[in-house]
């Protein structure tokens, strides 16, 4: 049975008090709930203060993007060994808000999940049609673009370095969550997917939904068989409704 896995995504948030909060919080809040992992991303500038705080609990942490490359002239970029120094485990890839505004495209995050997976990282690789395409009844042949240049690049059994989530760009930030029938649809074609290239791979991936998950909407979606957990946005910027869904996860 494939465990839960919860991940904060706090985006461009927090400063050194809240954060110390939020992530004391946790490690409090999630102590017995053993059924299910949880990951805090946070932005590069506070990978030093997620390692001291949660370097000897149970909850891993990660980065929000990072370079193809190791090292160079690439002002402003973090490179994987850079995360690594920094005790990272996770790394999210391919997140709409990148491909929107800080130009990903389904190459670079095909090449950037392997450069993860070969630096010892765990990418987080995101799918999800805008609201334009979901009305246009694009989201299969959207979210299976996006999922075949990395097998392009690193081939099927490559996966199996990573994580996969669905996040329909339409639900993320407007509080308009897809229903867990929809997610769950998705989900199980995109496994499907994988499992015509590789059914004991398709068994073991973990597959994510995010987009406006909270306290309200987690046990459902956590019901659904392929969802394997929540990457999630703005309800981790409150420890109480963060935990909450942990609680779920851990309960499912």
């Amino acid at each position: 049975m494939r465990r839960k896995l919860v991940v904060a995504n706090r985006k461009m948030n927090g400063n050194l008090q809240t954060n110390k909060a939020f992530l004391e919080g946790l490690i409090t809040g999630t102590r017995g709930y053993s059924n299910a992992d949880y990951v805090v991303c946070v932005p590069h500038p506070y990978l030093f203060q997620a390692q001291a705080i949660l370097k000897d609990s149970s909850i891993a942490w990660g980065g929000q993007n990072m370079s193809r490359y190791q090292s160079g002239a690439y002002t402003g970029s973090v490179s994987p060994n850079m995360l690594i120094e920094f005790g990272c485990e996770y790394v999210i890839i391919g997140h709409s808000e990148r491909r929107q505004r800080g130009f990903d495209t389904d190459l670079s995050t095909g090449e950037r999940f392997e450069v993860a997976t070969k630096a010892g990282l765990k990418p987080i690789f995101c799918m999800g049609e805008t609201l334009a395409e979901y009305e246009e009844g694009l989201t299969d042949i959207v979210t299976i673009r996006q999922l075949n240049a990395v097998i392009h690049e690193i081939g099927v059994l490559g996966l199996s370095g990573g994580i996969l989530a669905y996040e329909p760009v339409w639900a993320i930030g407007t509080g308009k969550a897809a229903t867990p029938e929809h997610a769950q649809n998705v989900l199980s074609f995109l496994r499907g997917h994988i499992e015509i290239l590789d059914a004991e791979l398709a068994q073991n991936i973990r597959i994510l939904y995010g987009g406006s998950v909270n306290a309200t909407n987690a046990a459902k979606l956590f019901s659904m068989p392929d969802i394997d957990g929540a990457l999630v946005g703005g309800a981790s910027l409150n420890t109480d409704e963060f935990l909450a869904i942990c609680r779920a996860a851990n309960n499912a």
